[in-house]
């Protein structure tokens, strides 16, 4: 069970392939067209929908401490509210490159805007995993 980002660095550092981190920083917002009761609730920190910001993809060597990549991200000035994190596994003993990953965090950043978040792992601002929904 991944609970945390060193959770999510452990597991990664025991797959057999090395692997590639794809993160998704997104901010929660409210449409324009929102109902008081809707208003009201976001308000409260429920509903709205999650709104990608920013996309990186990084070798898990190079976001070994989640503070350091809180403070990269925060450094684009986009201000972000939870992170979508995924994994690609390399082949033959060799990681994917960051071109490689390009596709697929194209994807990852449609699906996420499409509302279909379930195959990510979503922390908040301290790293840690958060229930959605």
């Amino acid at each position: 069970m991944i609970s945390s980002y060193t959770d999510l660095l452990k597991a990664a550092d025991a797959e057999p392939e090395p692997q590639r981190l794809l993160f998704v920083f997104c901010r929660a917002e409210l449409p324009d067209d929102a109902s008081e009761a809707e208003r009201a609730g976001f308000a409260n920190g429920e509903g709205g929908a999650l709104t990608p910001v920013v996309c990186v993809d990084k070798a898990p060597e190079e976001v070994s401490n989640f503070e350091a990549l809180v403070d990269e991200s925060r450094q684009t000035g986009q201000a972000w509210d939870v992170v979508f994190v995924a994994a690609m596994s390399g082949r033959g003993g060799t990681a994917p490159s960051s071109d490689e990953a390009q596709q697929p965090l194209t994807m990852m950043v449609e699906s996420i805007r499409l509302g279909h978040v379930g195959n990510y792992l979503p922390l908040d601002s301290k790293g840690q995993a958060v229930a959605l929904g």
